[in-house]
C-alpha cells in the first residue's frame, strides 16, 4: 500500500488530471455509476466533529476520515486532520493512504475549476478571493496552474491576515499582480474582475449583491445550513449551479436562506448539457463538496484515472 503524505499527495494530484476526473465522476455519480451516502457528522467530546465520507465506483472505493477541532491552535495541531483509504473495489485490497486535507483542499479546488470551465463566460484573467485559510490558497495555486490567471485581490477581516497571505502568493507567484484589500472594499474591487469566489466560514453574505454580469460568483467556504456567503438578491437575479444537488438541499445555507425554488437549480451534471451562450449573467456557482470527488481525486493519484493509466 502506497502511503502519501503531504506534499506527496499534492504532487500526485496536479490539476489538468484532476478537474477531468472531477467531470467525469460528477456525470458517473448523476449516471449511478458511483455508490455515495451523503456524510456521516459525529460531534466529539470537546466540541470536535468526525466527518466519514465513503464512495464507490467498479473499480476504485475511498472513505475520507477527518476530524475538526477549531481549537486545535492552543495545541499547536491543525484544526482539520484526516486521510482518505483507497482501495480495491473488488477485493477491497488496500491501495494507498492519502492526506485527507491535502486531497479536500485540491479536489474543491478543482470542482471550482471545473465549474468555471463549463459556466464562465470568457476564459478568466482575474480572481477576488475573500478569505484566506487554507481553500484560498488552494484556489490561489488552482486558478494559476489552471487557468494562468496572474490578477488577484485578496479581502479578509483581518487586515494583517490579507497582507501576509499575499506575501506568499507574491513569492510563490513572482509574475503575478496581488493586492489585498479591506472587506469594506469588496463591493467597489468586485466591479473589474472576472472572478469573485467567497471561501470563508461567514454566517452572513459576503459576496456584494450587485456584481457585473461577466463576473462569475462563486461560494465555497459556506458548507453548513446556518452559514451563507451569498446574498438573495444575488441568488435570485442569476442562475444557480451546485456540483451536488441534494447534499445542497440540506448544507448550503446560502441557498436555504434564500428560500430559493430547486427547480431552478442545476448540478454540475446537468449544467454539462446546457447551452448557456444565451445566458445575460454568469450563473452562481456554490460547492458543498461530496465523497465523489475524494474519489476522483483517488482515482488520479493512483493512477486509475483515463488520463494516468
Amino acid at each position: 500500500m502506497q502511503i502519501l503524505n503531504a506534499e506527496q499527495t499534492a504532487r500526485a494530484l496536479p490539476y489538468d488530471r484532476l478537474v477531468p476526473a472531477i467531470a467525469r465522476a460528477a456525470q458517473q455519480l448523476a449516471d449511478g455509476g458511483i455508490k455515495a451516502p451523503e456524510r456521516m457528522v459525529v460531534g466529539m467530546d470537546g466540541g470536535g466533529v468526525l466527518l466519514c465520507m465513503p464512495a464507490i465506483a467498479a473499480d476504485v472505493s475511498v472513505t475520507k476520515l477527518i476530524t475538526v477541532h477549531g481549537d486545535n491552535a492552543r495545541h499547536a495541531l491543525p484544526a482539520i486532520q484526516g486521510e482518505v483509504i483507497v482501495f480495491d473495489t473488488a477485493t477491497g485490497r488496500r491501495l494507498a493512504l492519502l492526506d485527507g486535507p491535502t486531497v479536500t483542499a485540491r479536489r474543491t479546488a478543482a470542482v471550482t475549476l471545473h465549474g468555471i470551465s463549463l459556466l464562465a463566460p470568457a476564459r478568466p484573467a482575474s480572481a477576488l478571493l475573500l478569505g484566506t485559510g487554507a481553500q484560498a490558497a488552494a484556489h490561489a495555486d488552482a486558478l494559476a496552474s489552471f487557468f494562468g490567471i496572474k490578477q488577484f485581490r485578496i479581502a479578509s477581516r483581518d487586515p494583517g491576515h490579507a497582507a501576509a497571505f499575499c506575501a506568499r502568493l507574491s513569492a510563490s507567484l513572482p509574475q503575478a499582480s496581488v493586492e489585498a484589500i479591506a472587506m469594506e472594499a469588496v463591493a467597489e474591487a468586485s466591479q473589474d474582475v472576472d472572478l469573485v469566489i467567497a471561501l470563508t466560514t461567514a454566517t452572513t453574505p459576503v459576496v456584494p449583491e450587485m456584481l457585473p454580469a461577466r463576473t462569475m460568483p462563486i461560494g465555497v467556504g459556506a458548507f453548513k445550513p446556518e452559514m451563507a456567503e451569498l446574498p438573495a438578491q444575488l441568488l435570485h437575479a442569476r442562475a444557480v449551479v451546485v456540483d451536488h444537488l441534494a447534499g445542497a438541499k440540506h448544507e448550503a445555507g446560502d441557498l436555504l436562506r434564500a428560500q430559493l425554488d430547486w427547480a431552478r437549480v442545476s448540478d454540475l451534471a446537468s449544467a454539462a448539457r446546457q447551452d448557456r451562450s444565451q445566458c445575460a449573467a454568469a450563473p452562481v456557482l456554490k460547492t458543498v463538496g461530496h465523497a465523489a470527488w475524494d474519489l476522483a481525486a483517488a482515482q488520479v493519484a493512483i493512477g486509475k484515472d483515463s488520463l494516468g493509466a
